[in-house]
C-alpha cells in the first residue's frame, strides 16, 4: 500500500493505493507511505489530479479504480448504487434500501425491514472512499443532512461544490 497527502479546499485528504486502486480517503493528514510500486503511484497521481479537477469544478465523475476488498457483499452493493446518483443531485437512505430491496441479491431480504435505511447509513458510515464513491450525496428522508464520516460541515461543502443552487436556504 501506498499513500499520500493531498491539500483541498475541505482539508487535508489522505489516498491510499494498492496496486488495484485507491483503497482509501481519508479525513485530515495522516503519516504517508513514501515507498510506492508504480501500480499504486499512477492510481495516486490520477485520484490526485481527478480531485484538484473536481475541486476546480471541472470534474463531475470520478474515473480511478477502487479497490474495494475487504468490503462486504451488502455495503457494496449499497456503494455500487451512488454511481446512479449524479453530480448535483441527493438521494435519501430510505430510497437506498428500497433499491437494494428490489434488486435482490446478497443479505437483500434484510434491505426491505425496518432498518433498511439505517443499515443503508451504517454501509455509508464505513464507506472507504468517500468522496471518489459519493455518500455525502445520501441525506435524511426530510433533505436535512445527516451523519457523515468527515462532518457535516465538510458534507454541506461538497453538496454546494456540486449544486451551489440546490444548497441555497438550507441549514
Amino acid at each position: 500500500m501506498s499513500t499520500t497527502i493531498r491539500s483541498t479546499p475541505i482539508g487535508p485528504l489522505t489516498l491510499t493505493a494498492s496496486d488495484e486502486g485507491i483503497t482509501r480517503v481519508a479525513f485530515g493528514a495522516a503519516p504517508a507511505d513514501t515507498a510506492r510500486s508504480t501500480e499504486a503511484g499512477q492510481w495516486l497521481e490520477q485520484a490526485s489530479r481527478e480531485l484538484d479537477e473536481y475541486f476546480a469544478g471541472t470534474r463531475t465523475a470520478f474515473t480511478v479504480p477502487v479497490d474495494l476488498r475487504g468490503v462486504g457483499a451488502g455495503q457494496r452493493a449499497a456503494l455500487d448504487l451512488l454511481g446512479a446518483v449524479g453530480h448535483g443531485e441527493t438521494t435519501t437512505y430510505g430510497r437506498l434500501a428500497a433499491q437494494l430491496a428490489r434488486r435482490g441479491g446478497p443479505g437483500s431480504e434484510s434491505w426491505s425491514s425496518d432498518v433498511g435505511p439505517r443499515r443503508v447509513g451504517s454501509a455509508m458510515a464505513r464507506n472507504p472512499v468517500p468522496v471518489l464513491v459519493p455518500c455525502h450525496r445520501v441525506v435524511g428522508s426530510n433533505g436535512d443532512l445527516t451523519g457523515y464520516a468527515g462532518g457535516l460541515e465538510i458534507k454541506r461543502r461538497l453538496l454546494e461544490l456540486e449544486s451551489p443552487q440546490a444548497m441555497l436556504g438550507s441549514a
